[in-house]
């Protein structure tokens, strides 16, 4: 019987590690008054039409110390993560670089060849008046985790991409390669510019050349199976859909429900697994990912990258010298780097990292105060200085 007991256990012990443990906020210095900001916050924002609610999570020293739904909301509500998925993505190109399967200076045809030989588009009077010189070198893996590819980058390749949507039955394997057609918006890394959904779908697809994998299945075994994120996927069924949160549009004085059937709610097919914006998910699942960013690449006792990888994640790969980066904001790989608070104007520590959704998501870690915050929200033209009140409303709740 002792072997059985032994063996019901271990199968138990997943399920049971897939929370971030609660704590008091006083054990972790953290004002329970102070926290209460955090509500106070959200419900200005509501009233101010900003959007219609919120779940906000904070965790401090590896410990949930806020967790509140604003506005009507339930706690576990499936949220459309958007560019949050993005980090994800980033994590699984990092994993196969420590498994020795690609480098960051690999250029990106060698997985996939029709990205060789690309050209650069030099726009005349109007972006879709142009024409093009050779690529002064190969876009690269780290390229793309950085937005300084050029690919998908401004109105030019926009265009392009444009002339090849994404049919209903399209995979990375079918879409992705079409890119490779398309003329980069600048010299690969001359500058930064934001790579919507280009370069992440691109890295979506390196994943699959690498592993063997489809890029879903991957997630799914290597990153959302260790660290117990049973709620976060490109595909939502069932009653995971059922709990998806209503997406909103925001006008001067009022915020309405988006039609189901808005272009932006409908961008990828059954099949399609967008590293750059496809993911689902719940506040508490991706607080798990976060964490596990935090504690140095495990969480539980799973592993899933090095300490010294996650420290190179959240390197500053692209300070904020670079055009198109903002005073004070770097970037690394697959994250925003806040490498002077002051300049970014931001109430977070430096070395602070972490990202943003289209639709408000927003999370961000920071080490030195250990400190994960999470805010989830689905308004498709969000006040983004709600980000930072969020950030405040945290950061004043630390009382040593």
């Amino acid at each position: 019987m002792k072997p059985v007991l032994a063996l019901l256990l271990a199968i138990a012990l997943p399920a049971q590690a897939a929370m971030i443990p609660e704590a008091k906020p006083e054990s972790v210095g953290l004002s329970p008054e102070r926290l209460a900001r955090i509500h106070e916050t959200m419900q200005r924002h509501m009233d101010a039409h900003d959007i219609a609610g919120a779940v906000t999570l904070v965790a401090r020293k590896g410990k949930v110390a806020h967790f509140e739904a604003h506005g009507g909301l339930a706690k576990n509500a499936v949220f459309r993560i958007w560019s949050m998925s993005k980090p994800v993505a980033g994590v699984a190109i990092l994993m196969l670089l420590e498994e020795g399967k690609l480098r960051l200076n690999d250029p990106v045809s060698r997985f996939i060849p029709e990205f060789k030989g690309m050209k650069v588009a030099v726009a005349q009077d109007k972006p879709t008046n142009y024409y093009t010189i050779p690529a002064a070198r190969e876009i690269t893996i780290q390229d793309l985790l950085t937005h300084v590819s050029g690919l998908g980058s401004g109105p030019t390749s926009a265009s392009e991409m444009a002339k090849l949507p994404k049919q209903p039955t399209d995979t990375l394997t079918e879409y992705v390669p079409r890119m490779g057609s398309t003329p980069l918006d600048f010299q690969p890394g001359s500058r930064w510019t934001y790579s919507a959904g280009a370069a992440f779908d691109t890295l979506g697809r390196v994943v699959e050349v690498t592993s063997g994998m489809r890029f879903e299945k991957f997630l799914e075994q290597r990153v959302f199976g260790p660290l117990g994120m049973k709620e976060t996927t490109f595909h939502p069924q069932g009653e995971l859909r059922a709990r998806l949160a209503t997406s909103y549009h925001r006008t001067p004085d009022a915020i309405t429900p988006l039609d189901p059937k808005h272009q932006m709610l409908n961008l990828y097919g059954a099949d399609y697994s967008s590293g750059a914006g496809g993911l689902y998910s719940t506040a508490e699942d991706y607080a798990l990912f976060a964490q596990m960013l935090l504690d140095g690449g495990q969480l539980h006792g799973r592993r899933l990258l090095s300490p010294k990888t996650v420290e190179l994640m959240s390197s500053v790969f692209v300070p904020d010298t670079v055009p198109g980066r903002a005073p004070g904001r770097g970037f690394g790989l697959s994250v925003q780097v806040i490498s002077d608070p002051i300049a970014a104007g931001q109430r977070v520590s430096k070395g602070s990292y972490g990202w943003d959704g289209a639709f408000g998501t927003h999370f961000w870690i920071d080490p030195v105060e250990k400190i994960v915050g999470i805010m989830m929200i689905q308004t498709d033209n969000s006040n983004r200085q709600l980000d930072r009140d969020f950030e405040s409303a945290v950061m004043q709740a630390i009382v040593e």
